[in-house]
């Protein structure tokens, strides 16, 4: 499928969403993020895993810079005048486009975003909202949108925070730097940092590993993972003995 600059494919358990506009370092619209957020809600149950990348040297410079200079898009509004719509319209808009990326963070799915050179705003945001990021050594991350005037919004505040903490998290948002890749790798926003040649093979590599265990294993742990930081102690014990007690049920309808 390739629409609106994606090419969206599944190939068995794997699935790939490729961001198909190097013309202009991969730049994003809304209706790329409702053409993501359909993508997500579709994909068949046998995907397991989700690799994200972005055609040519970048990753994504963001936000497309036509929408945010007040020009329209393919007939998509710009930025400035979604402003003026009443609140609770805009609330629902706006959900819809986080839709885009959190479907990213299902248990039932590993992602795994290949990131190469710019990664700036709702780039960086995307690659937030996957599992994992093996990243070249020219990637550079920017959450360029209070540089703006605005506030990250697509659902990447909660992962920065629990991948780098709270204070460097607030430093990188507030500043607007640039995070580049041996930082990133340091920080634990990348995974593994591979030379550009290697990055096909090496997230090849991984998707293979995390295909490896069963699924019910792997969703059951990315569930638990995921839910760790916000459960007292205790109740993250009980979590672990009721997700075993599922895991051992399922093997034991499956093999006896």
């Amino acid at each position: 499928m390739t629409d609106l600059g994606l090419r969206l494919t599944v190939d068995g358990p794997v699935a790939r969403v490729v961001l198909d506009r190097p013309e202009v370092r991969n730049a994003q619209t809304p209706a790329m993020w409702s053409a993501l957020s359909d993508f997500g809600a579709s994909l068949p149950d046998e995907v397991r895993v989700v690799v994200v990348s972005g055609e040519g040297p970048s990753f994504s410079a963001g936000l497309d810079r036509n929408l945010m200079m007040g020009e329209p898009v393919d007939g998509q509004e710009p930025l400035l005048t979604l402003g003026k719509k009443p609140a609770a319209e805009l609330d629902e808009l706006i959900a819809h486009f986080q839709a885009g990326f959190s479907w990213l963070r299902k248990p039932e799915l590993i992602t795994i975003a290949a990131v190469q050179g710019h990664a700036v705003g709702a780039g960086f945001q995307l690659a937030l909202a996957c599992d994992l990021r093996v990243i070249t050594p020219d990637a550079k991350f920017s959450m360029r949108e209070p540089a703006l005037g605005l506030v990250p919004d697509l659902g990447g505040t909660q992962p920065l925070v629990q991948l780098v903490g709270y204070s460097r998290a607030l430093e990188i948002c507030v500043t607007s730097r640039w995070v580049e890749a041996d930082e990133a790798r340091q920080l634990g926003l990348a995974n593994i940092v591979v030379p550009a040649d290697e990055l096909a093979a090496t997230v090849k590599d991984l998707t293979d590993a995390v295909l490896t265990p069963l699924v019910g294993a792997v969703r059951e742990t990315k569930a638990l993972l995921l839910g760790a930081a916000d459960r007292p102690y205790e109740e993250q014990l009980q979590a672990e003995r009721q997700a075993q007690s599922r895991r051992l049920a399922e093997l034991i309808a499956a093999f006896g």
